[in-house]
């Protein structure tokens, strides 16, 4: 076999019984080819991303920084950007889904849901704030579909009351996580500002003006996030209640 021709711009002849050195130009390439990505490595590295904090976690160029890959290698495995937002969110289902322990109350089993949901969007906010108004329509949203569907069916509910509910409790979570994992994202600067004027600016209003914001400025200064969210999801479940009440009383 003929051997093939030496090119002129790798530099001079390598010595008889040595290889010739790699160039530095073809480790680069063979580094960055992306040849060695897999869904999964990509979905993974979407997922550290965004436990990191950071907003950019499904951008191609921050994906092939944390994969030391060409950033178009992405496009190998999925679609689009939007098609691994999917993939990377019903992931995340997966892990509020394995937070919630087995024979629970249909009333727990919602407040387990609300607990994981809330957990895992402080976990990964970039991910939570993304999909408050979206559906992975994937394996994981159809378990969480039927955990809530079993329990307003546990409730008492049937039929449209149940399908009602269950969006209820299912939207009203995906608002509450995105809007808490949303305010993550903005820098911390931005939220002393916000969480320190319940303290300054609402504790100085007029108070001829603003009657009622004065009559409580000290007790809304001291609500917490977390009693706000236990709070709303309290309301969803007596919601559920009431309602199966309201249908029984009329049967």
């Amino acid at each position: 076999m003929s051997k093939p021709p030496l090119d002129k711009a790798a530099g001079p002849t390598a010595e008889p019984g040595r290889k010739p050195a790699a160039n530095p130009a073809t480790r680069s390439r063979t580094k960055r080819s992306g040849s060695h990505l897999t869904p999964e490595s990509i979905i993974e590295a979407s997922l550290r991303i965004a436990a990191r904090g950071s907003a950019d976690a499904f951008t191609v160029r921050r994906l092939g920084e944390e994969l030391g890959a060409d950033p178009t290698a992405v496009y190998r495995h999925f679609r689009d950007k939007d098609e691994l937002l999917l993939e990377v969110a019903d992931r995340t289902l997966g892990e509020v889904l394995d937070r919630i322990p087995h024979g629970l109350a249909w009333q727990d089993r919602i407040r387990a849901l609300a607990d994981g949901s809330l957990a895992v969007a402080r976990k990964y906010p970039a991910v939570a704030s993304a999909m408050a108004s979206r559906t992975t329509r994937r394996t994981n949203e159809f378990r969480v579909v039927e955990l809530i569907l079993g329990a307003v069916t546990e409730a008492g509910l049937s039929g449209a009351e149940a399908a009602l509910h269950y969006r209820m409790v299912g939207d009203s979570l995906l608002a509450l996580v995105g809007q808490r994992a949303a305010y993550l994202l903005f820098s911390a600067e931005a939220r002393a500002a916000d969480e320190s004027s319940w303290k300054r600016e609402y504790r100085l209003v007029d108070p001829e003006a603003f009657p009622h914001i004065t009559a409580v400025a000290t007790e809304l200064a001291e609500v917490t996030q977390d009693q706000i969210y236990a709070a709303r999801v309290e309301a969803l479940i007596t919601a559920i209640e009431r309602r199966v009440e309201e249908l029984r009383g009329g049967a």
